[in-house]
């Protein structure tokens, strides 16, 4: 049997001790802590050589929730920078077309993963919709990319049309999509080419209110 995820480590150190000292070709994960799948790991551990997870899980004492949610946030941070999932080709296309529209009302593209496929595609179009429209769209229990053309009124009157990149990923979502929602924002924020990026936890943040006071700092 291969290495053994202590219970006194964090994930984070146990996957960097592993990938560190390169001993075993095998380790053990308490799922039970961790809450992530063989595959979803064996995707996103990879480390200038692929690791392969075993299936056998070993669990030594109980930890708190509170601890299990903060090591999951941890995780899901330190995997952002990770690709897992491409792009679909005509979704590339379509976003491509989307930069530049020559409407000025507002419009979203919708975009989510395909689990099996590992690949990112298009959920919806929506045309003429407000942010709290928009927030109706976004399922309360899965992530989604959202593509966003608002028309921006400012305050001394200049209307603007900034092109935001949304990412939502509510708490309640499950840990396998999180995982691999986080592992493919930054490519696909790479591949719409956007800097006004925005992350929200929870979809009833999604008001016009909370898209002016982000756009706020772009001044």
């Amino acid at each position: 049997m291969g290495l053994v995820y202590n219970t006194g480590l964090s994930l984070h150190t146990a996957v960097t001790r592993y990938v560190v000292e390169n001993r075993k070709q095998h380790w053990c994960l308490l799922h039970q802590r961790a809450c992530i799948s063989p595959v979803i790991l064996r995707r996103l551990l990879t480390v200038g050589e692929k690791l392969s997870v075993c299936r056998e899980f070993v669990s030594t004492r109980k930890c708190h929730p509170e601890d299990r949610q903060a090591e999951k946030e941890h995780f899901l941070r330190m995997t952002s920078t990770l690709v897992v999932c491409e792009v679909d080709e005509s979704l590339k296309t379509k976003l491509e077309k989307f930069r530049f529209r020559k409407e000025t009302t507002n419009a979203a593209i919708l975009m989510k993963i395909d689990m099996e496929k590992h690949l990112v595609i298009l959920d919806k179009e929506c045309e003429d919709i407000s942010p709290d429209d928009l927030r109706e769209e976004l399922p309360e229990r899965q992530p989604r990319f959202i593509v966003y053309s608002y028309k921006y009124v400012h305050d001394d009157g200049r209307v603007s049309y900034p092109l935001c990149f949304i990412f939502s990923s509510p708490a309640g979502c499950k840990p396998d999509q999180q995982m691999m929602y986080a592992g493919s924002k930054n490519e696909l924020v790479k591949t719409v080419g956007l800097t006004k990026v925005f992350e929200t936890r929870s979809v009833d943040e999604v008001t016009e209110e909370w898209l002016k006071q982000h756009l706020s700092f772009f001044r």
